[in-house]
């Protein structure tokens, strides 16, 4: 049985080229690499939890502060950045299915619209980013929150401690979604790769694990923003201005 085992190893090993040295086989590559990347992520979750409980701490000394701050960001561009990881999700899982199923061109769509989706999402936010630049919104390079920006009901004497408050908002909103757009962007560069190997017929039904392994990626830097999208955007959208 153990020569029998051997041999067979050793043919999967020269079976199949993208068997690593150190693997008995396939599923026991794939599975390694699962793990790591689901232990790449807790570290990731842990990254990111970081900065939720600043939020949250914040926010509750600086109600007042954090929804006016909240109402100056346009919403609609942050439900539209929304719907479009939400497709993206979709579009990721369809390339992990075709890969498994061996349908490479319909493979390569997929992957390549999750690109595009991904690169829709980064436009938006460098309009959004682009947006404070020119409304004196970001924090540290002449902030200014205009008097006809607060609502009507905050009395001028209250203001300047507000608007300190107010920056502080978006310190968290520049840092939160900053490393959300830096994660969309290493996702993009990984999307092009895996596209270019897709389309040079990489993977197959018994071979698709690197698909399957960023797919787990992009969901989760698309359940990031789920939280984000809410929690910055929301709050002071019926504040009365």
């Amino acid at each position: 049985m153990d020569a029998h085992g051997t041999g067979g190893a050793a043919a999967e090993h020269h079976a199949s080229p993208n068997l690593a040295h150190h693997f008995d086989n396939l599923e026991q590559q794939r599975e390694a690499g699962s793990l790591g990347m689901w232990l790449f992520l807790v570290t990731e979750i842990m990254f990111f939890g970081a900065l939720f409980p600043g939020y949250i701490i914040y926010r509750a000394q600086f109600a007042e502060a954090f929804a006016i701050g909240s109402h100056g960001l346009n919403w609609k561009f942050g439900a539209f950045n929304t719907v479009v990881l939400i497709v993206s999700s979709l579009t990721m899982a369809l390339a992990v299915f075709f890969a498994q199923t061996g349908a490479r061109q319909l493979q390569v769509v997929m992957l390549l619209l999750t690109l595009v989706l991904g690169a829709t999402f980064l436009g938006v936010k460098a309009v959004e980013y682009h947006e404070k630049y020119t409304h004196h919104h970001i924090p540290g390079f002449g902030f200014k929150w205009e008097e006809n920006d607060y609502p009507q009901n905050v009395p001028e004497g209250n203001r300047a401690a507000l608007e300190q408050n107010i920056q502080m908002f978006y310190w968290i909103y520049f840092a939160m979604t900053g490393l959300h757009a830096l994660h969309m962007i290493i996702g993009i560069g990984g999307l092009a790769l895996i596209a270019y190997f897709a389309h040079r017929g990489h993977y197959t039904p018994e071979y698709h694990a690197p698909v399957e392994l960023f797919g787990l990626y992009w969901h989760f830097v698309d359940i990031v923003w789920i939280f984000l999208f809410p929690l910055l955007y929301l709050l002071g959208a019926n504040l009365k201005m």
